[in-house]
């Protein structure tokens, strides 16, 4: 019978409930279980992809097309997990079905409500994903705060669902907060053991306790964490901040015996993880043989998380190096204002990202020029790859006026514009391009050669292409197109063969990268880097 683990957390938001679950699924694969993990968000939106990064973060996308949580992120680069859409779920999915079931007349003319309508769907999402997956243990995380109000169906969902699947079966671990207040020169528990009284009065009893904190906590501290919150003391796991890397805390649990514990729960015989592969990863991330910096130029650079799987990918192409990575967040604005070399100079490579809508536009080309002038590695990812297309028109074509038609519909020379298939599009959620595609790289190019492979899948998020209209042009001028859909149509990947390393492409290669399995263009792009700066191959 499949397991369930079920990931809640108390006093604050952000406190890594994803990251937790994801580690400790990486410590359950390693010990030979099938894994799958799975994210409740209780907002009220189908799904992330018409929200603000500001509000949200990135969006994740997986092979079906699915727009996802950034947790879903985690959980594939830290396990072998392939998600779908089954493996989030938010309130609004849960409300649309409901509401759908009852127009159709599925509730034979009962009261639709809370409880049991809203529960039943959540708890069938669970039951849906064990049928599908075949996992040995599911880990499900509750986005949110316990106590926040639109997130009580979920929890009370879950509490259902482990009193019907029986206690040996299903475990609850929450994540709490214990600061340390500098003035007091201690640690702080009292959080902690409100936020677990909150999850108590909503009928749920967690297992285990995993502590974020700064410091340490001592025997003390964790035995009166035990007797106030009506726990073990060997379930108040510590969970301090990590000094170099997140990849550090798979490991920082295992030292607390975090999985053997809930193996021990949950009744799982299973043999001690070898973990050494991922101790090489950390020491690589600690100790590089190599060092280079790398400029990411983007319009939300003040938010971490919305560029999160690319930072991390960043860190990937790193690992498979063994080079350290400082990361130099610039915002394409301060191009603008300040000149690309003034901005950028010094840098070992630069990598546009994607986003959406016209701020900084002018500053991501800018910087793309600089890139391409100055024989500096350059990596563009989706808008990137337009920027770039954009950059050469103007300014080796001399199509002066170049853009692309979602910021210029008056443009004279549109080098990007709309996919034919999206131009009745009117309802913008769930619309674009999306998910896995293939791709036929050209025989002789610097993708297929680090690929290592001709047919490749990745995956998109976009309504904008190429316009074929301006290939011979392009073409002539020596700019590559190496990558294209199997019919010949889509142009998916770019490069500028007499440049040191010159690629980009209208797919997102960020959401296949894992730090055990770095995706090739970003391991070749830091390469390339560390070649420029140091004059030597790694």
């Amino acid at each position: 019978m499949t397991k369930f683990i079920f990931v809640t957390g108390g006093v604050v938001s952000s406190l890594g409930k994803g990251l937790t679950a994801a580690a400790l699924g990486t410590l359950l694969e390693n010990r030979g279980l099938k894994v799958a993990l799975q994210k409740f968000d209780p907002y009220l939106n189908v799904d992330p992809g018409t929200m603000s990064p500001y509000q949200h973060g990135e969006v994740y996308v997986l092979d079906d097309g699915a727009e996802t949580d950034l947790d879903l992120g985690h959980y594939e680069r830290f396990t072998n997990v392939k998600l779908t859409r089954l493996n989030n779920l938010t309130s609004g999915q849960v409300y649309q079905t409901v509401l759908n079931n009852e127009r159709e007349g599925k509730y034979l003319g009962k009261t639709v409500q809370v409880i049991p309508h809203v529960t039943d769907e959540i708890k069938n999402r669970i039951h849906l994903l064990a049928e599908k997956s075949g996992a040995d243990v599911i880990i499900t995380e509750i986005g949110g705060t316990t106590g926040d109000i639109e997130g009580l169906p979920f929890l009370e969902a879950i509490r259902e669902f482990a009193l019907e699947v029986g206690y040996n079966n299903a475990i609850f671990l929450h994540v709490t907060y214990v600061p340390f207040i500098k003035a007091a020169g201690e640690l702080k528990t009292k959080p902690t053991q409100q936020s677990v009284a909150k999850l108590r009065e909503i009928g749920v009893t967690p297992h285990v306790l995993v502590c974020r904190c700064e410091k340490p906590l001592d025997k003390d501290l964790r035995q009166k964490i035990s007797l106030f919150c009506n726990i073990p003391v060997e379930a108040v796991i510590e969970e301090k901040d990590v000094d170099h890397s997140i990849y550090e805390v798979p490991l920082m649990l295992q030292r607390e015996r975090m999985d053997e514990l809930v193996c021990r729960l949950l009744h799982l015989t299973t043999p001690t993880p070898n973990m050494s592969h991922w101790q090489e990863i950390i020491r690589k991330l600690i100790a590089p043989q190599h060092r280079v910096r790398i400029g990411v130029v983007g319009k939300y650079i003040g938010l971490q998380d919305a560029y999160k799987s690319v930072y991390e990918a960043i860190i990937h192409g790193g690992v498979a190096n063994d080079c350290g990575v400082e990361i130099v967040q610039v915002d394409a604005e301060d191009i603008e204002k300040n000149g690309a070399d003034k901005t950028l100079k010094g840098l070992g490579g630069i990598l546009v990202p994607g986003g959406f809508g016209e701020r900084g536009v002018e500053g991501k080309i800018l910087a793309a020029q600089y890139a391409r002038e100055n024989k500096i590695p350059y990596l563009g990812l989706c808008l990137g790859m337009q920027i770039a297309t954009i950059e050469f028109a103007r300014n080796v074509l001399k199509l002066s006026k170049a853009h692309s038609t979602e910021f210029d519909l008056a443009t004279p020379h549109p080098v990007i514009a709309m996919l034919d298939e999206q131009r009745k599009v009117t309802k913008k959620g769930g619309t674009m391009r999306l998910g896995a595609q293939p791709c036929q790289l050209a025989v002789g190019s610097k993708a297929g050669q680090l690929y290592g492979s001709f047919v490749i899948h990745e995956r998109h998020r976009h309504r904008y292409e190429f316009n074929n209209a301006y290939r011979e042009k392009f073409e002539q001028a020596g700019f590559a197109f190496s990558g294209l859909s199997p019919d010949g149509k889509l142009v998916e990947v770019i490069e500028i063969p007499d440049h040191p390393f010159f690629i980009a492409s209208q797919f997102h290669p960020e959401f296949l990268s894992k730090p055990h399995v770095p995706h090739p263009l970003f391991k070749g792009f830091i390469a390339a880097a560390h070649q420029r700066i140091h004059q030597k191959p790694i």
